[in-house]
């Protein structure tokens, strides 16, 4: 009587690392945006929470984020966010941003570009035109909390971000914020 010892075809291998493949792609989704920020450090916490409708071009990095309602942070820092986001990411860096303001002094300036030009530092920079604001990173460690504002509603606390005159050059602006 000879023992006979089973020695599995590759053919069964071959199955199974298949079968292990596609369990492993039915589990995986699809990056958030919030992923995108954090693979190209820059903190989570810059976009308000909840964010599910975005697209982002793989070539040129241009996104656009897609909130259902406009919306106020509700931080220390106040942040009002349009309907849409748009701007171009890159290495600890958003450039060409629209869609996003920073009140300051009761007057909303948009902000135009955040970066992180040091991560050791622990600061991010917001770009608002007239002039950078240096906030600490840990403040935008996770997605803000943001009240959703009915668009319509002349009684909200958002007015339009300020905004440069055509003729207006920034010493003039500045002076006119002051005032």
């Amino acid at each position: 009587m000879g023992i006979t010892i089973f020695s599995p075809s590759p053919t069964i291998f071959l199955i199974f690392f298949i079968f292990l493949n596609f369990l492993n792609a039915q589990s995986a989704s699809p990056p958030s945006i919030y992923d995108h920020l954090k693979h190209n450090g820059l903190p989570m916490g810059v976009f308000p929470k909840g964010i599910t409708d975005f697209s982002i071009d793989p070539e040129t990095n241009r996104f656009q984020v897609n909130l259902t309602q406009p919306c106020n942070s509700d931080s220390e820092i106040q942040f009002h966010y349009d309907f849409n986001i748009t701007g171009i990411l890159s290495s600890r860096k958003i450039a060409n941003l629209s869609g996003m303001s920073q009140q300051e002094l009761f007057l909303w300036f948009p902000v135009i570009t955040i970066r992180v030009d040091d991560p050791d530092s622990g600061l991010i920079n917001f770009d608002v035109g007239v002039v950078d604001k240096q906030f600490s990173l840990s403040l935008f460690e996770t997605p803000l909390d943001c009240t959703a504002i009915d668009p319509n509603d002349s009684f909200s606390n958002y007015q339009e971000p300020f905004k440069f005159r055509s003729t207006e050059t920034v010493e003039e602006n500045k002076l006119r914020a002051i005032s």
